[in-house]
């Protein structure tokens, strides 16, 4: 990995790991920054890890010294692939690639019209949205609404139902997006709105992510460039 990607990751991983600090303190668990990871004492939010490594080479017995392992459904994010974690009763629950996007690069012209949700029913609306009859939609909590560095992202129909989405995360140097989804059509569909957004909001950021499979090939096709692996590790 290359000087220049290598710190694209560090940025990523940081951004992911501040959007998963967000979350989980709008449900109510704090964690704590270290200079190796970001850890939760508590179990987080369904789908958050309570762990995300910042460096590569963390040390994985003191990582999760930090983490409650005793309590069902630990998860750790090792941010550069490099952890493991089996002796300590994980297993790999995926892998997946950071990505980015340069600032200010061209995108397509959405066919929505998008805005950022300032309101608890607004968000409300997203979340049924984004959870599309999954059960999940009290994930996002009207707590989020409060952190000036989260823009919840939502593109709306004609008839004003929101169809699209996403959720940026703003840090210093980089802006994060996570939780695309388009209800009448793949990701393809919601990429052009998200880039339009954030364009708008900042403009002089990068964008980074991660993303697999599918949902990885459709952010390459709209001009991310993959430059880095994760992985999640689930306790057993």
């Amino acid at each position: 990995m290359t000087t220049t990607k290598q710190s694209l990751v560090q940025a990523a991983a940081r951004n992911n790991a501040e959007w998963c600090a967000v979350m989980s303190r709008s449900h109510g668990v704090g964690g704590e920054f270290g200079r190796q990871a970001w850890t939760a004492p508590a179990r987080t939010p369904l789908y958050y890890p309570d762990a995300v490594t910042l460096l590569s080479g963390a040390d994985a017995a003191g990582l999760l010294a930090r983490v409650d392992t005793g309590a069902p459904g630990a998860a750790v994010k090792d941010s550069f692939a490099d952890l493991d974690l089996t002796r300590a009763g994980f297993r790999v629950l995926f892998d997946a690639q950071w990505i980015h996007r340069p600032a200010g690069a061209p995108a397509e012209a959405p066919d929505l019209a998008w805005e950022v949700v300032g309101s608890a029913g607004a968000l409300r609306a997203w979340a049924l949205a984004w959870d599309d009859g999954d059960g999940d939609a009290d994930l996002f909590r009207p707590e989020l609404l409060d952190d000036p560095a989260t823009f919840v992202l939502a593109g709306r129909s004609g008839d004003g139902h929101v169809v699209r989405g996403a959720v940026a995360s703003r840090s210093d140097d980089v802006v994060g997006i996570s939780n695309v989804f388009a209800l009448d059509a793949g990701c393809d569909a919601a990429w052009p709105g998200v880039l339009d957004a954030v364009h708008r909001l900042f403009p002089a950021l990068p964008v980074v992510g991660y993303e697999d499979g599918e949902e990885l090939d459709a952010a390459v096709r709209h001009g991310f460039e993959p430059i880095g692996p994760l992985r999640v590790w689930h306790h057993r």
